[in-house]
């Protein structure tokens, strides 16, 4: 007589111990009653190849990836969708019951949904979208900006090199910005993204000239430790509408639940004082 197994599902980087997703997921499977466990793992790169080969025959039908793994898991997935391949990451595997892993990125569906909640009436082709930095989520901040409708996307970042190569992978749509004129990214943008660790606890503070800022616009910062960060505290105080950096890891996180556990997630006031707590 077999027995069904209980879904196992995780999430693998390193360091991990700071990451809030066992706290998200570990939410939803109370809330839904389903009978199943989500995991942190500590797994360095040199044992990435195995634990992908041994996870999926324990149980596990599912992870989340996190640095310094995001990338090195394209080679190794047997399927990769258009997004990741896009973004040149993938942040969700999806063990499937054929053996095949399927990676995928949703950190920019994550972002969308994010903006869309906290901002109802937002609209990519409302006008030019500022993006801070150029790194693994910015690259997905703007290829989820322009499949959202954004026609011009003013890009700075410290190094130029790293904005550059974006704009050669993105197109015409980007345009590069010196970082000693970044304030001008920020004239008359509808949409002012931070997707740099500009401003996180630890990190640098974020000196950019913020006067150049609409209150008609719609601000958002990935940073989310601290919640309210000096940039959105400026923005919200000029009267633009802010949107914290939480919400995006909330979504980022429902696609993958939704395939591992077979159940669509809802994103809440509830879920987002679980995770801060």
């Amino acid at each position: 007589m077999s027995t069904k197994r209980i879904p196992l599902a995780g999430v693998i980087g390193t360091p991990i111990s700071h990451s809030r997703s066992p706290r998200l997921h570990q939410h939803w499977l109370r809330r839904y009653g389903i009978a199943g466990h989500y995991i942190p793992m500590d797994i360095a790169s040199p044992d990435l190849e195995d634990a992908l080969r041994v996870l999926p025959k324990v149980g596990f039908v599912g992870l989340n990836v996190t640095i310094p793994h995001k990338e090195h898991v394209l080679t190794m997935a047997d399927s990769v969708t258009d997004r990741a391949a896009l973004i040149g990451s993938a942040n969700t595997l999806t063990f499937r019951e054929d053996g095949k892993i399927v990676a995928d990125n949703t950190d920019g569906y994550g972002f969308i949904e994010n903006l869309r909640q906290g901002a109802p009436d937002w609209n990519a082709a409302d006008g030019p979208a500022a993006v801070i930095g150029a790194g693994g989520a910015a690259r997905a901040v703007i290829a989820s900006l322009i499949d959202a409708g954004a026609q011009e996307i003013r890009l700075t970042n410290r190094t130029k090199a790293r904005a550059d190569t974006l704009r050669r992978e993105f197109g015409h749509k980007i345009e590069v910005i010196d970082w000693v004129q970044a304030g001008n990214a920020l004239d008359g943008a509808a949409t002012v993204v931070n997707a740099s660790s500009l401003g996180m606890v630890g990190k640098s503070e974020m000196r950019i000239p913020l006067d150049g800022l609409s209150r008609d616009a719609v601000v958002t910062d990935l940073v989310y430790a601290p919640l309210e960060t000096p940039l959105l505290q400026y923005a919200r105080a000029l009267g633009c509408r802010t949107v914290d950096g939480l919400g995006m890891l909330l979504h980022q996180a429902a696609p993958g639940f939704e395939r591992w556990f077979n159940m669509k997630p809802e994103v809440d006031d509830a879920l987002r004082d679980a995770v801060l707590r």
